[in-house]
């Protein structure tokens, strides 16, 4: 199985995880919200998947290309 590391496309912080490791998730999916300026951004499964790792907490700080979560595919 192949790794895919997903990461955040803006900075901010950790709004609301909606995944857990082994969940099978589809394409498209919303993992993790975050919030950034007062509006919230989603980041989404690439491709289906299982959830190997979720790589930050609830109301952490992120950055730009930080890793939130590591899918086998």
């Amino acid at each position: 199985m192949a790794e895919l590391e997903i990461e955040t496309e803006v900075t901010g912080n950790v709004w609301k995880i909606l995944c857990q490791v082994g969940d099978q998730v589809v394409e498209e999916q919303e993992l993790i919200i975050l919030e950034s300026m007062k509006m919230e951004i989603p980041v989404e499964a690439p491709q289906a998947g299982r959830v190997k790792a979720i790589c930050v907490n609830e109301s952490d700080p992120v950055d730009e290309g930080q890793i939130v979560v590591i899918l086998e595919t």
